[in-house]
């Protein structure tokens, strides 16, 4: 049987992908043929962040790990660069927002998504906001102003367009509102500067800009899509395929310690972070541990949805960004959960039996 013909720009993205990765891979110090063994442990890269703990982290720190260790190679500042490494070979745990995995496995990186990693839910969601006393009231009203995102090509701006759409604007109209990258950090001054008209705050940064009060808000995360989950954790393609074992060691464990954050009371958490972030002594502060409310992901154990890649894959194609063909399966596997394959019931705990 002939196989089917790829999309023409899909199969030269690919090929640009095979081209440039093993130059990465060649050019980059930290790279190497595959994850080291250890104490009898697949030892698995990963980039965390400052002030911060990841899902792996606390699986480590809780005991969920059988068969790998982690080992820190420094802190990312966003998804995309995050899987990047994964990607070239300079790490093995990657984690960023759907969308941007969709794109680059749809451009011919050989890596899979295997669980959830962070979502919207009713205490943790990020929002757009405008100063109290704007004309803003509506997404109408933003033809023609200046919204601050992050980035570009990520969350933030698929979620402003998305809501920009369903307020029933014209793809022309979506076009005339500016999107404007603003660092995080930044963004809340640079609204009460004047110099935006509306920014998008999420987590700490949010809670901190509502606490000093003058801001409304235009429309939140959960308030367009409900609870649902954002980003993926990444693995490498050959590691699910060559080291087996490993891959849902890894998979497992931190399906573990993502139940186990969404089981536990949200103090109890804080206390487990601030602890790890003592003990891994990285110079850090806990300050940020204060504003944890909630795992924020929507899946029992970081099971990820169908309709959590779909939503994002639909939305690159008629944006233009990607051309129709890739699907879920092509994006993320929940093989490897255990409460997707059947090892715990759907509803279980981190230890596999029923949540009283």
């Amino acid at each position: 049987m002939t196989a089917p013909t790829r999309p023409r720009h899909r199969a030269a993205a690919a090929l640009a992908v095979a081209l440039v990765l093993p130059a990465a891979l060649s050019a980059c110090g930290t790279a190497q043929a595959g994850p080291a063994i250890a104490d009898g442990k697949t030892v698995l890269r990963f980039q965390g962040s400052v002030g911060q703990v990841t899902f792996p982290e606390l699986a480590e720190d809780l005991g969920y790990y059988e068969k790998v260790s982690l080992e820190w190679i420094g802190d990312v500042t966003g998804g995309p660069a995050s899987i990047q490494a994964v990607a070239t070979g300079q790490a093995d745990i990657g984690n960023a927002f759907n969308g941007a995995i969709i794109k680059l496995i749809d451009s011919g990186a050989p890596i899979k998504a295997v669980l959830a990693s962070y979502g919207s839910d009713e205490l943790t969601n990020g929002g757009v906001y405008v100063l109290e006393d704007s004309p803003i009231t509506s997404a109408r009203d933003l033809i023609g102003k200046k919204v601050a995102v992050n980035t570009l090509g990520a969350q933030a701006e698929a979620v402003d367009r998305s809501w920009l759409k369903q307020e029933g604007l014209t793809p022309e109209e979506i076009a005339q509102v500016e999107l404007t990258v603003v660092p995080p950090v930044n963004a809340e001054q640079t609204l009460r500067e004047g110099q935006i008209d509306a920014a998008g705050l999420s987590g700490p940064l949010q809670d901190l800009a509502l606490e000093r009060g003058g801001l409304r808000k235009l429309f939140s995360e959960v308030d367009l899509f409900g609870e649902l989950s954002y980003g993926s954790y990444v693995l490498p393609s050959a590691l699910i395929e060559k080291n087996p074992d490993a891959a849902a060691d890894f998979v497992q464990g931190t399906a573990r310690a993502i139940r186990w954050a969404q089981v536990t009371p949200p103090e109890q958490v804080r206390e487990r972070y601030t602890s790890i972030i003592t003990e891994r002594a990285r110079g850090e502060n806990t300050d940020l541990v204060a504003f944890y409310k909630s795992s924020s992901v929507a899946g029992v154990g970081g099971v990820v949805a169908d309709t959590e890649i779909s939503l994002w894959i639909d939305w690159l194609v008629q944006d233009g960004q990607i051309e129709p063909g890739i699907t879920p399966a092509d994006v993320v596997t929940n093989d490897l959960n255990p409460y997707a394959n059947g090892t715990y019931p759907p509803d279980a705990g981190p230890d596999g039996k029923p949540v009283s």
